[in-house]
């Protein structure tokens, strides 16, 4: 008569479970990162822009990637932080905070800005012109990975990205069909007849 006992699943190894989680923990961080510096300043109409300089220390660190959405004049006031043209139509850009709103007397609105981290204002006004808009959310340390991928590397590091993550769900699925048919193989050659 046949055995109907089931085969014996092996337990991985402790070595190996660590390995699993370190892996998916790669995995998510790198789609969490993805996320936070390309996809969702997109779908928001956002800009993401790396902080370069201790201006903003200790709130905005070099290296912090920091959000920015487009604001209107009326909605900046004293303590936004606000990201600015150096000279208007110029790609240089400046992320202080707003320290005054000034009004001259014909009703055009300027700001005074000053990094956090500086003992003086900055020393020319802000026209609304030059704002390209206020801060939005910023995360640590991801300022260098967008600094270092702009452009037409953006899309090329976003390319290798997805196929890695592509080449590393294929992996594991084969790693597991392969698991799985190794177990039945062994079941079916673990019967024994009486």
């Amino acid at each position: 008569m046949p055995s109907t006992s089931s085969p014996r699943r092996s337990t991985p190894s402790p070595l190996r479970v660590a390995g699993r989680v370190a892996a998916w923990a790669v995995v998510l961080s790198s789609l969490a990162a993805l996320a936070v510096a390309l996809v969702v300043p997109r779908l928001g109409g956002a800009t993401p822009y790396a902080v370069l300089t201790g201006s903003m220390q200790p709130t905005l660190p070099p290296g912090t990637l920091v959000v920015v959405k487009p604001a209107a004049p009326e909605d900046i006031g004293v303590g936004t932080v606000i990201t600015y043209q150096l000279e208007s139509g110029e790609p240089t850009v400046v992320t202080h905070r707003v320290t005054a709103v000034v009004r001259s007397l014909g009703g055009e609105v300027r700001f005074r800005t000053r990094g956090d981290a500086n003992s003086a204002p900055d020393r020319d006004l802000v026209r609304p012109v030059q704002v390209r808009g206020s801060l939005w959310y910023s995360v640590p340390y991801v300022g260098y990975f967008n600094r270092y991928v702009d452009g037409d590397r953006r899309d090329v590091a976003t390319g290798v990205v997805a196929a890695g993550l592509l080449a590393y769900a294929a992996l594991m699925v084969g790693t597991d069909l392969r698991a799985r048919l190794r177990s039945r193989r062994s079941g079916s050659s673990a019967e024994v007849v009486a």
